[in-house]
């Protein structure tokens, strides 16, 4: 039987934690072999990457960079091609535009031997759009080819699922209640986010900015791309939805922040919108109202610094007006449901009869509160 090979391209903010999570509970996802790719030697990232190969994950480059690895003391185990040629998935973690330009060059041209190819959300166009817990159902007609959503998309359609649609949903033998298979019914009017996003991330070195900076309306329908983004994310699973943002950075490195207006058809109650929170295994709540409490308690509970969960929910920042206008305040997680939805399509792909049991083992990444 051939091995279940999953090969990860880039070992950034993304890529990294994501090499460490498939490292950690192979076993338990049925995971024979894990590789990763580093396209330059460079000493300041030695250590990440010797780190990465001492947990069990094996290196991989250009032909004509092994030698210029091995100078620095980092053994190359297969190139780019045949490291590819004998992946079961790749999930590609590169920086924007990379991922299109290596499906071009590596992914078309090896696509006979793999199951499939995952590539992340600054990738638009890569493929079928994809959110765990969102619209797995869409799974099975996206071909080869998947583009996991940002993590602010996540955030956005998490929230906008959670608190108005009603979900048909499907539970396992055990009780163990699965994502939906269909939306049964939309139950909202419109919805409305701001995004505050942080300036870049605490690994990253560029992009930080000295003070909050306001972005474009590009698109006079959506506002900005996550609104569009998330309304072409529940198109996948044939729902419509009249959603806008807008967006806008701060000088911080700690979270993005969003705020969300949801007008509902129907009056609910604030118990009912906590109980629909408190329900969805996406959802974390928090009583805390600060950014750097919630990155500090991911930073020293979570998996690589990392909570999975979709969203954080500050319950304090609840309002519902009119008994149909919820708004409030909650964080995106970091790149954690990026995370997440890398490793469910991945399972997908391997085992698409069994990748919702095969992913419970992560359940331990997730936080009812924070």
């Amino acid at each position: 039987m051939k091995k279940i090979v999953v090969h990860v391209v880039g070992v950034g903010t993304i890529g990294e934690p994501l090499i460490g999570l498939l490292c950690d509970f192979k076993d338990q996802l049925g995971i024979d072999d894990i590789t990763f790719h580093k396209n330059t030697p460079l000493t300041r990232d030695r250590a990440k990457v010797i780190s990465l190969m001492d947990r069990g994950a094996h290196l991989t480059t250009h032909k004509d960079k092994i030698k210029d690895f091995a100078d620095i003391g980092l053994n190359v185990e297969y190139d780019i091609e045949s490291a590819i040629d004998r992946a079961t998935v790749v999930i590609d973690c590169t920086p924007k535009g990379k991922g299109h330009a290596n499906k071009k060059e590596y992914y078309e041209k090896y696509s006979h031997n793999t199951l499939g190819f995952i590539a992340q959300g600054s990738e638009f166009g890569f493929g079928k759009m994809y959110a765990r817990g969102i619209n797995d159902s869409a799974l099975k007609y996206g071909g080869q080819f998947i583009q996991v959503v940002s993590c602010n998309t996540h955030n956005i359609a998490v929230m906008v699922k959670t608190l108005s649609m009603i979900n048909d949903w499907k539970y396992d033998n055990n009780g163990i209640r699965l994502s939906s298979s269909t939306i049964a019914e939309s139950n909202l009017q419109e919805g409305r986010f701001i995004l505050i996003r942080r300036a870049n991330d605490v690994s990253q070195n560029a992009g930080f900015i000295s003070a909050p900076s306001v972005d474009i309306h590009k698109d006079e329908i959506y506002g900005t791309h996550h609104a569009k983004d998330a309304s072409l994310l529940f198109n996948t699973i044939n729902v419509n939805l009249n959603l806008f943002s807008s967006s806008m950075k701060v000088n911080s490195q700690y979270m993005h922040v969003l705020h969300f207006y949801l007008k509902l058809k129907t009056s609910t109650t604030l118990n009912k919108i906590k109980e629909s929170l408190f329900e969805n295994d996406n959802v974390a709540v928090t009583d805390k109202m600060d950014v750097n409490e919630v990155f500090s308690f991911g930073r020293d509970h979570g998996h690589y610094g990392r909570i999975l969960n979709q969203t954080v929910v500050s319950l304090p920042s609840l309002n519902l007006s009119n008994g149909t206008d919820i708004t409030g305040f909650c964080f995106t997680p970091q790149d954690g449901n990026s995370l997440l939805s890398s490793v469910s399509a991945a399972m997908w792909f391997i085992d698409p009869e069994n990748y919702e049991k095969k992913i419970q083992c992560l359940d331990k990444c997730f936080y009812d509160e924070v």
